[in-house]
């Protein structure tokens, strides 16, 4: 009787938890930890906010959020020892994650023993196939599938530029967003008249260079991202190439952007996740709520938030949501709850979650013009908000990916 009384009062406790833990696991060291520290700024940013309103709204009452954070070290091994440490330790879901490999391993764990995950990364298309994805893995970034697909649409439809040379990346980023270019360039009437690829830390681009140079393709789309935009945008600089096409990187950051002369960032284009400044924008809501995010996020971090700083704050932001909507920590509830309450509205505007897991954007992607030295008007001032890409189309079709 004692022991059977004993157990039914600590399944009653752990039913009513007082606390939500929330385990947070990023690359702090390594080649991502530049990204990784804007990711780590945009969940302690919503940890921070929910907890002000009395933390989570349970059946029970208010819930604090506390949190653990852990260095993944961009090293698959680690990531993978650091999550089940962090699931066995009792957080109710990790979020995290800068590089795909960690967040495809994880994931694995996660199909075999549902666990609820949020990866803030964005992730190679093959994860989204049907059977590929947690029960309650949840990605708020998409593939570089869209990426790809939008900087093909946006440069031949909003900028009139028909003839492509790509740049890829030796690997799944690279070849996701040609797939996607490719896809575009064919439902809009583009070409591409020239494409090469290059390994991820190439810093010379001379020799590729000549060659895009010798094609005169009338825009350069490339797929390279952080410090190696910065070595390829420089180099296009350098070379003169701005002044005989359109450059475009495909994935642009405002930490890319940063990094460059204002000389070689003027009339740079690109797609941005999210762009702290949408004044002018058609759309009034989502400009207000862009607008009161980057002010607390600039407030809180001295900086405006970047692409993945967005991403990881929607990931956490929804999380909590679906927790609150569940009435429940297990993992089985949140996934019901999002899968019949699956449209929510973001920072960057209306969204819903898909059938895949992945969370489909009515503006997917701002256009976005670098500003040179004649335009800034202080150190933030990057870009100009030129247009936006979203909703299904450019989103890989779930057909394609076995549903």
């Amino acid at each position: 009787v004692v022991v059977a009384g004993a157990y039914l009062l600590t399944t009653k406790r752990a039913a009513k938890p007082s606390t939500f833990k929330l385990g947070i696991l990023l690359p702090y060291t390594g080649t991502f930890a530049a990204v990784a520290k804007t990711q780590q700024q945009g969940i302690l940013l919503a940890i921070e906010q929910r907890n002000a309103e009395g933390g989570l709204n349970m059946p029970w009452g208010k819930v604090k959020i506390e949190y653990e954070d852990m260095d993944d070290e961009a090293n698959v091994n680690t990531g993978v020892r650091r999550f089940r440490y962090l699931r066995d330790e009792g957080a109710h879901a990790v979020v995290g994650q800068t590089w795909a490999a960690i967040s495809l391993a994880i994931n694995e764990l996660c199909i075999k023993d549902p666990y609820p995950y949020f990866p803030v990364n964005v992730a190679p298309l093959d994860s989204y196939r049907k059977g590929k994805m947690g029960d309650c893995t949840y990605a708020a970034g998409y593939t570089p599938w869209t990426v790809g697909y939008m900087a093909g649409a946006a440069a031949i439809n909003d900028l009139g530029k028909k003839r492509i040379f790509y740049l890829g990346r030796s690997d799944s980023w690279g070849w996701d967003i040609r797939d996607g270019l490719t896809a575009a360039a064919e439902q809009y009437g583009g070409q591409i008249i020239g494409q090469l690829e290059v390994a991820q830390g190439t810093s010379d681009f001379t020799t590729v260079l000549e060659q895009v140079r010798a094609a005169k393709p009338d825009v350069f789309i490339s797929a390279q991202f952080g410090g190696d935009a910065i070595s390829l945008l420089k180099q296009c600089y350098d070379m003169g190439l701005n002044k005989e096409m359109t450059i475009f990187n495909s994935f642009l950051t405002n930490v890319v952007a940063e990094g460059l002369p204002l000389e070689a960032r003027e009339n740079i284009y690109g797609m941005h996740f999210f762009y702290y400044d949408l004044a002018g924008f058609e759309d009034a809501q989502t400009v207000k709520l862009a607008a009161e995010y980057s002010k607390a996020f600039r407030d809180k971090w001295g900086t405006p938030p970047d692409a993945y700083a967005t991403i990881a704050y929607i990931a956490v932001q929804q999380l909590f949501d679906a927790v609150e909507s569940a009435g429940s920590f297990d993992q089985a509830e949140i996934r019901k709850a999002i899968d019949n309450n699956p449209e929510f509205m973001s920072v960057k505007g209306p969204a819903y979650w898909r059938e895949d897991h992945e969370a489909i954007y009515e503006y997917a992607g701002f256009l976005v013009r670098g500003k040179g030295p004649k335009e800034a008007k202080h150190e933030f001032d990057y870009f100009e908000v030129i247009s936006v890409q979203g909703g299904e189309e450019v989103y890989p079709n779930l057909k394609d990916l076995g549903f």
